[in-house]
């Protein structure tokens, strides 16, 4: 009997079949079964640490890219309350000026509660 080789993570029926082949084999071949085990242990551990820390890259990347979407949403929105606020404001239709800066807050706070919400 074989010791288990593959991809797959180290399992008790794993250890259970080095057991065995131990048996099989005799003392003689015990470093060579532990250090293939030990590989196997150490692959298994790179394979989660490195899902580990892409899934950790990936989530402040993209956390990153929101921040600066909504400083760029922010500012062009500020850009775009002026001429509205000066046109509106001279014309002197101020219910219209409350609802263009109504409007405008209003898709400001709703992008940020859907960043803390975590819906991006």
């Amino acid at each position: 009997m074989a010791t288990p080789t593959g991809d797959d993570p180290v399992e008790r029926r794993d250890i259970e079949a080095l057991l065995a082949t131990r048996r099989e084999l005799g003392a003689t071949y015990d470093a060579a079964l532990v250090e293939s085990f030990a590989d196997r242990i150490e692959r298994t551990l790179e394979d989660k640490v490195g899902s580990a820390v892409d899934t950790r890259r990936h989530r402040e990347q993209m956390e990153r890219r929101q921040m600066i979407f909504q400083f760029v949403l922010g500012s062009a929105s500020m850009v775009a309350a002026i001429p509205i606020s000066i046109t509106l404001g001279v014309t002197g239709d101020y219910l219209a000026l409350l609802i263009a800066w109504a409007g405008i807050v209003g898709v400001n706070v709703a992008h940020a509660s859907t960043m803390r919400r975590g819906d991006h």
